[in-house]
């Protein structure tokens, strides 16, 4: 399932990147990402929209064909919701 989500934390590029999920429970995530990370590097990850945050660990980082990188995230501290659809009533959220 595809959600907007910030990312920030990385050392060798610093700055904040939006960008998509592939996927999302609730203790974790793939993202889809144009930074490498590395394995156990933590990771501020924020949803847009909804008010999801979270500090994650990431578990595994790969190469894609394509272009960029898809990375597995851990979700150590989770707080607020995933927002998942535009018209997403309580029912389509996911406690975090």
């Amino acid at each position: 399932m595809a959600v907007a989500v910030q990312l920030s934390g990385n050392d060798r590029v610093p700055g904040i990147e939006m960008t998509f999920t592939e996927n999302v429970s609730l203790h974790g995530a793939r993202i889809i990402t144009q930074r490498a990370w590395r394995r156990d590097e933590h990771v501020q990850v924020a949803s847009r929209p909804g008010d999801f945050r979270a500090k994650a660990r990431v578990a595994y980082c790969e190469r894609l064909r394509e272009a960029g990188y898809a990375i597995g995230l851990e979700f150590l501290e989770p707080s607020g919701r995933w927002v998942l659809g535009p018209s997403a009533a309580p029912e389509r959220t996911l406690k975090g």
